[in-house]
């Protein structure tokens, strides 16, 4: 993905090289765009084969909106990234399925965690801590409402988003995280 990106960078500067940004910022942009279209279409595809198209688009999306506002562990690489997000929404929706009361212990459990732990922006966000209130009240209230919806996949994919802001290891500042 990264080289398609730098192509595409290139040949979006050289059509217009006084008004566009350096080719290695369109770069580091384009590679987001591309890698989460690439989980969007990759989940939705697999989705479609397997007959489960509404679980696996409903758990990525749930994942991805529960992180944008509570953060999380990062992978190393970007394909690794793709690859676990892939599966995660593919295979979890499929192979696991709640009762009403593991449901309930589920989204306790997320909620907990995030009460707990949320935000864990990543190191390099740009996230003023003033917002970070904000982005644990919205979290809560995401997981809170599942209380009602009482959906087994947005239940999953909350719970596993939910165990990604745990600050596993010893050198995560847990206390930046109080909010």
């Amino acid at each position: 993905m990264n080289s398609l990106a730098n192509r595409i960078a290139i040949a979006i500067k050289n059509a217009n090289p006084e008004e566009t940004h350096s080719v290695e910022v369109m770069q580091y942009s384009l590679g987001i765009i591309l890698n989460t279209l690439l989980i969007i279409v990759s989940t939705g595809f697999i989705g479609l084969i397997f007959g489960r198209f509404a679980e696996c688009i409903t758990f990525l999306l749930c994942f991805c909106v529960l992180r944008l506002t509570s953060g999380g562990f990062h992978l190393k690489t970007a394909m690794a990234c793709n690859v676990v997000t892939t599966l995660l929404s593919t295979l979890l929706p499929s192979l696991i399925t709640f009762s009403q009361s593991a449901l309930l212990i589920a989204n306790s459990i997320s909620l907990i965690i995030v009460i707990i732990f949320a935000p864990n922006p990543d190191q390099n966000a740009r996230i003023p801590a003033s917002i970070y209130p904000i982005l644990k009240l919205v979290s809560i209230v995401m997981i809170s409402s599942n209380f009602f919806l009482q959906s087994a996949v947005i239940g999953l994919a909350f719970l596993i988003q939910s165990l990604t802001v745990i600050p596993w290891t010893r050198g995560d500042n847990i206390e930046k995280n109080y909010c």
